[in-house]
């Protein structure tokens, strides 16, 4: 069969794009699940944040995946595929969480993660057999994780060229946080001697790992650690505050490449941490965390969200000042939204405060329920004013100016861009 594997990509609804620069990473799960398809078909990948997906493109199947913003436009293409009688087939977090709801647009649906699932889906689909779901009694051995078809796709049309992962899950339960409905609240790392295989085909650097949390397991951490130092190629990752009771892994870690990590701080409010199942952030430790990052050479991504229950207008402006002071690398904010399948969505499905309906607008810029503490206007407004402000000249300076490395600068300079491009956009379009 010739197979057509597409990223959609919400911003282009209806045919418009939004583009505010090279994308981030390439899309790691198709590539994951092209390397899944047996060689006897042929594999293709679009990825429309780089280029659309053309309906009336010739093919013998299409396999969508998507997160909640871009399952308008999932769905949007399967129609017009299907119109065709091509059957359309749909994986990832949206239609894992919502099986039913994409059933009505799409002829299967694969739960979860697709290794052992996929090839079956084809063998069904060749015999004439195609199930509505396939899904797993039990979550696959990470054993059995193929190493990506990065030939399907021209890396040099995104920021990180590469992408890798070598565990999947997160022990943790977040209520906002879909990772562990769709991984499971587990922590299943992929044996050493795989990673370091596949990431020493990889020419370039720095690689992405992009583990929910790459120090979830000490132990398997160390081993990879040490590893990856014979490699010689630097790495960035994702990690959670918990790296705190592992000081000798943070350093393990820079000795091996390590030259960034994501971290998930949330907010600067023990009362608001609790309230999402993530009291395990010592706020009261940010500081030295990210002081133990910056001695051993690893710059710090700092994540928050707003619109916790009891977030008030204030919080804006005082997590600016903690996110100076504390000296973070770069900031990634968003406005708490409730993705299908998480305790959060369903607490405010139950309370009645879920007020938008539009998946598209489930993209961490808008407010799509009934915030407690302030108006979804201010929300949305003081998430505008945190950006511009965290990204002007000032704010960079006094954030990273004494350790201005090319990797720290030129992140922060993308990330300026970008919301300049953003901001303008969002003010452009019609109020009411």
């Amino acid at each position: 069969m010739q197979i057509c594997l597409v990223a959609p990509e919400g911003s282009r609804l209806g045919g418009e794009a939004r583009r505010l620069g090279r994308p981030l990473f390439p899309p790691l799960g198709l590539m994951t699940v092209a390397a899944l398809t047996p060689r006897h078909h042929s594999v293709t990948i679009i990825d429309e944040a780089v280029e659309p997906a053309e309906p009336d493109m010739e093919v013998d199947l299409v396999g969508l995946t998507a997160m909640t913003a871009a399952a308008p436009r999932a769905y949007e293409l399967a129609d017009q595929f299907r119109a065709r009688a091509v059957p359309v087939v749909m994986g990832g977090m949206h239609a894992s969480a919502l099986p039913d709801e994409a059933l009505e647009h799409v002829d299967a649906v694969v739960v979860g993660e697709a290794e052992e699932l996929w090839p079956r889906l084809l063998d069904d689909l060749a015999a004439g057999d195609l199930q509505p779901v396939y899904r797993h009694d039990s979550y696959p051995d990470p054993r059995i994780i193929p190493p990506a078809r990065r030939d399907l796709l021209d890396t040099s049309n995104y920021v990180a060229k590469h992408v890798l992962q070598a565990s999947r899950g997160c022990p943790h339960a977040c209520s906002f946080c879909a990772v562990s409905t769709f991984f499971g609240r587990t922590y299943r790392p992929r044996p050493v001697e795989h990673v370091i295989a596949e990431a020493a085909e990889i020419d370039d650097e720095p690689i992405v790992l992009v583990d929910d949390n790459i120090m979830g397991q000490p132990s398997y951490a160390s081993r990879l650690f040490e590893r990856w130092a014979d490699l010689g190629k630097s790495f960035i990752s994702q990690a959670s505050t918990t790296m705190l009771k592992s000081p000798e892994l943070i350093a393990e870690a820079a000795r091996a490449g390590c030259k960034a990590l994501f971290v998930g701080l949330e907010s600067i409010s023990p009362a608001q941490l609790a309230k999402i199942g993530k009291s395990f952030n010592p706020v009261d430790k940010y500081r030295e965390l990210v002081q133990q990052l910056h001695d051993v050479g690893i710059a710090v991504v700092g994540s928050f969200m707003f619109g916790l229950d009891g977030d008030e207008e204030d919080v804006f402006e005082r997590t600016a000042e903690f996110a100076e002071e504390a000296e973070l690398d770069v900031g990634q904010f968003s406005i708490l939204t409730p993705l299908p399948g998480t305790r959060l969505y369903e607490k405010l499905e139950r309370e009645g405060r879920i007020t938008e309906r539009d998946w598209s607008k489930y993209d961490g810029e808008h407010c799509t329920f009934q915030p407690i503490g302030m108006t979804a206007e201010a929300l949305e407004s003081g998430f505008h004013w945190l950006y511009e402000h965290f990204y002007s000249w000032r704010s960079i300076m006094r954030r990273v100016g004494k350790r201005l490395t090319p990797l720290v600068w030129m992140v922060n300079g993308i990330y300026k861009r970008r919301v300049a491009r953003w901001l303008s956009e969002v003010r452009s379009q019609p109020t009411g």
